[in-house]
């Protein structure tokens, strides 16, 4: 990145304005600059450049202190609630928010987890990548069981843009012509370990309803010149993505969407800029620009710009929106609907189920595949939902042997010990569930009506907890799996309910929702606010349900369909 991207102060009147670098902000620059708007991106973190400060980048786990622990005391006072995220070691939580900067509240009795990644990039970053396709019965599921609003859209409006961005993400899986699960344009898929293969073989037989397929992640097996000439290579098969990856082999937006932005002499990008609301126009009814704080001096500038996206993440963007107040919206901008804040809601991960594999003692396998199995819903419209809940779940999980870092908390000492850990151990396998959550209002966030940040900003209380239907479908979660790997011979099978709050899924979605009514939704079916037109919302706010499949493709594609809306207004006046 050149240095002239980078700005501090500017009076300068920018085509769009792109709050927030993650997934969402990254695609929303890349096909603005694209089209010709220039565009300043406006991110309340420190910049990343993409390899220099990889820091951690291919370094073992003996060569850190506590063989990547963090240290206890430094935990507590910075990373209380970012400890929890599966990717968080010592080294990865340079990527990580500090608790103590970034308070929120929750209602008693309710717990959520906000993890957080506020730097240039985001948690494009650590995000694992898994790459889904929503699915007709995603979309039209609100109307058919009258749980949510209807979406304004349907899977055959999102189609090309799924196509569209896969191609320039790199996506690597399998074709499997399921209903439940749409194809992608894929890469070649990593391969399964045998215990996995036969695996699959046997529950094509024994459930064909449940087929175990390859997961599909965003990373390239084969790059194409797409990709090359933004410098992003094979996929190395290391699995320690969020340390950065300097291959660029999996997608984020250090490694992809800026560097495309880049090339096009349009992008400017302000770091260390903490937005605190938008300016709103009364005259004209139009987002004008954009009140930021300096992440370190605390000193108050502004930005101006034509058209505005919101990519900010689910709450960034709400916090923003319910802070950005005005006679005509006293409540936040662009919430004469009443509902921004409300229908928060997160992937349910709490069903575990493992067992042990015998007769695979001469079988291993190289590298550190960064996908998984995968086992898609089969509760996936009415017809097929369980006689005790609604919606439905899909599976995760890997088979693999026993390596060091696993069999060195065993006990032990001496030759002996040392000799084993230089053995693979025992093959296991382990399947978690990935399970919707209905919308419902009484899930939200507001602002606190006293406690405020380092910033001066109001903080986000929130409140939300899984309801009975979250609950009854872990529970048959729980038995299906173990199903599952008793049909295939597996033993010492153990089920557990982990008992993590919402927030840990890291796939919060729904506060500013899509809506074909501007009586209950924020936003049209463009991700364009109803109220106020040159406001777009591109991130996970703009859901109406959660789907099963992991959400991040889904939040590219949008942002990809707004961003070709929204330059189309501008060029025929109408915006």
């Amino acid at each position: 990145m050149n240095k002239e991207t980078y700005i501090e102060e500017s009076s300068e009147t920018y085509d769009a304005i792109v709050i927030g670098s993650g997934i969402t902000g990254g695609w929303a620059a890349k096909e603005l600059t694209e089209k010709g708007f220039k565009t300043l991106i406006i991110e309340r973190g420190r910049i990343v450049e993409h390899r220099k400060d990889y820091i951690s980048e291919g370094k073992p786990p003996w060569e850190y202190a506590n063989r990547t622990k963090v240290d206890k005391e430094l935990v507590d006072e910075q990373f209380a609630i970012q400890k929890q995220c599966y990717a968080f070691h010592d080294g990865t939580k340079q990527f990580f928010g500090n608790d103590k900067d970034y308070p929120y509240t929750t209602k008693t009795g309710t717990e959520f987890s906000w993890i957080r990644a506020n730097q240039l990039g985001g948690k494009s970053l650590l995000w694992h990548r898994q790459s889904y396709r929503m699915s007709p019965f995603d979309f039209e599921a609100n109307k058919l069981d009258g749980h949510g609003n209807d979406w304004p859209i349907r899977y055959n409006d999102l189609a090309p843009w799924y196509e569209y961005v896969e191609k320039f993400v790199g996506i690597s899986g399998t074709s499997e012509n399921l209903p439940q699960l749409p194809d992608s344009v894929f890469q070649p898929p990593f391969e399964m370990t045998k215990p996995e293969k036969d695996f699959a073989a046997k529950m094509a037989d024994a459930e064909p309803d449940k087929p175990v397929i390859i997961s599909r992640c965003a990373h390239l097996t084969k790059p194409e010149k797409v990709h090359v000439d933004l410098g992003r290579m094979q996929c190395m098969a290391r699995n320690e993505c969020q340390k950065g990856c300097s291959f660029g082999a999996y997608f984020s937006t250090q490694s992809a969407t800026l560097p495309a932005a880049a090339k096009t002499g349009n992008l400017f990008i302000a770091p260390n800029s903490v937005v605190e609301s938008l300016i709103y126009d009364d005259t004209t009814n139009r987002v004008k620009g954009v009140r930021v704080i300096d992440n370190d001096t605390l000193k108050q500038r502004e930005y101006f710009g034509k058209i505005v996206f919101l990519c900010a993440s689910t709450l960034g963007s709400t916090q923003i929106m319910l802070n950005s107040t005005s006679k005509k919206f006293p409540k936040g901008i662009a919430n004469s609907s009443g509902v921004l804040g409300q229908y928060l809601m997160d992937h349910n991960y709490n069903a575990l189920v493992t067992a042990s594999i015998d007769g695979y003692e001469q079988e291993y396998y190289t590298g550190r595949r960064p996908a998984s199995l995968y086992v898609p819903n089969f509760h996936y419209e009415p017809s097929r939902y369980h006689k005790k809940f609604k919606r439905g779940f899909a599976l995760a999980g890997s088979a693999s042997r026993e390596d060091w870092q696993s069999m060195g908390t065993r006990d032990g000492f001496g030759a002996s010990f040392k000799n084993m850990l230089h053995n693979p151990g025992k093959w296991g396998i382990g399947l978690q569930a990935q399970g919707e959550m209905l919308p419902r209002q009484d899930n939200q966030v507001t602002l606190h009506s006293s406690k405020k940040d380092k910033w001066g900003i109001p903080q986000l209380h929130i409140n939300c907890q899984w309801s009975e239907n979250e609950n009854l479908m872990m529970q048959s979660a729980l038995e299906v799996a173990s199903s599952m790997m008793e049909k295939a011979g597996f033993h010492n099978i153990q089920k557990r309910i982990l008992g993590q709050p919402p927030g840990l899924a890291i796939h919060e979605v729904g506060t500013a929702r899509m809506g074909r009514d501007p009586k209950d939704s924020v936003l049209n079916g463009f991700n364009q606010s109803h109220d106020v037109p040159n406001l777009f919302v591109t991130d996970g706010a703009s859901f109406c349900s959660t789907g099963v499949g992991n959400p991040s493709l889904t939040f590219m594609a949008m942002t990809a369909r707004a961003v070709d809306y929204a330059v189309k207004e501008v060029k025929s006046g109408r915006l």
